[in-house]
């Protein structure tokens, strides 16, 4: 096989014999370049991962920069996650670029290429994971990736940093069941999302340990938006039954809640305990001052950023980091005042229409 006399690795003509290509061709493929037909770049793409081609020392460095690629970037949630990454750039001399693609599972399908093309020094991906596909292009440019808080279980070769939403849950509603709450209903995330399954896996074993039963009925699935939270909310808190306690798998769904008590004329917490979680930085502002779990979002994503730049120096790290988390105690929830066949009070807005504006963490 035909290797380089000075570093023993396998020159991009060998690569391009065999994949019956010009070296132009195999070259625009490294760099990232589209026009190229997708089975060629495909053939040359399983050459170079095979042969694990390095580029040599004289090829121009990367950029540096470290590329986060989400699917919304107007969140609270978000931008935690975004200030993390860049504390750990910037201390590296990195700079950041954000890329919008896709939804909360996976990115869209233009977003590959210009991260190939920039050459970033790895990847940041809020999503659940990464197609075959992308995992191969990614690595054969040696371009290393992590993904942060994902929404589905990773496979076992993607690194990824999340938090114990488990025992988050569990956390959340043993506070309110140690307050005395019994009807306890819970807004989590989309059904579909590994952190809001655990979430209300950790909610149903608090409920379980304590000798309660989870009604049914008072298991609503949300979207980590706040208009979700308000709408889920609206339609617990108008049963003749209400709850006497809230959990939302998210703090917007949290401030959402908190809109739709007052919308039925409740008092948080005389009326109604609310839990959030996630601890964003409005949570200590909201009316009141939000009970939350506190999910270390700058943390993870600093975390994932060291491990993405320890994978970039050939360091052994973790492929999957799960940081702890912790309940914080404001002024949302209190001791139950009613019971649970106490008659709900009548809306105070008949339009029953939220005021808060619509955002997502997740």
């Amino acid at each position: 096989m035909q290797q380089d006399e000075e570093t023993g690795r396998v020159t991009l003509a060998t690569v391009a014999d065999q994949a019956g290509v010009s070296v132009s061709t195999v070259s625009k493929v490294l760099n990232g370049r589209e026009d190229v037909a997708h089975k060629t770049r495909l053939r040359v793409e399983r050459l170079l991962e095979h042969h694990g081609y390095q580029r040599g020392v004289r090829s121009a460095p990367d950029a540096a920069l470290i590329e986060i690629v989400l699917h919304e970037i107007e969140s609270l949630w978000t931008m935690e996650l975004i200030r993390g990454v860049e504390s750990v750039a910037k201390a590296n001399d990195a700079s950041v670029v954000l890329t919008e693609s896709g939804t909360r599972h996976s990115p869209g399908p233009e977003w590959i290429g210009g991260v190939l093309r920039r050459r970033p020094l790895g990847v940041v991906l809020l999503f659940s994971s990464l197609a075959p596909e992308y995992k191969k292009r990614l690595r054969a440019r040696s371009i290393p990736f992590v993904i942060i808080d994902p929404a589905g279980d990773p496979e076992p070769d993607v690194p990824s940093v999340g938090s114990a939403n488990w025992s988050g849950g569990l956390a959340a509603t043993r506070h309110l069941i140690d307050l005395g709450h019994r009807r306890i209903a819970i807004i989590t995330g989309p059904a579909d999302m590994l952190c809001s399954v655990a979430r209300l896996d950790g909610f149903r074993s608090a409920m379980g340990m304590a000798g309660l039963d989870v009604d049914p009925s008072l298991v609503a699935y949300g979207d980590f938006h706040v208009q979700g939270g308000f709408e889920r909310a609206m339609e617990l808190l108008g049963r003749p039954d209400r709850p006497t306690a809230i959990f939302a798998g998210s703090d917007l769904q949290a401030l959402g809640a908190l809109e739709a008590a007052r919308v039925h004329g409740l008092r948080v917490p005389d009326d109604l305990s609310v839990v959030g979680y996630d601890d964003v930085a409005v949570a200590p502002w909201a009316s009141p001052a939000l009970t939350t779990v506190h999910q270390p979002l700058r943390q993870m994503a600093e975390s994932a950023t060291q491990i993405l730049l320890g994978i970039r120096a050939g360091e052994a790290v973790a492929t999957r980091l799960e940081l702890s988390t912790s309940l914080v105690i404001r002024k949302s929830t209190a001791e139950p005042r009613l019971t649970s066949d106490t008659p709900a009070p009548k809306l105070s807005n008949p339009t029953g229409q939220s005021g808060f504006s619509t955002e997502s963490p997740t």
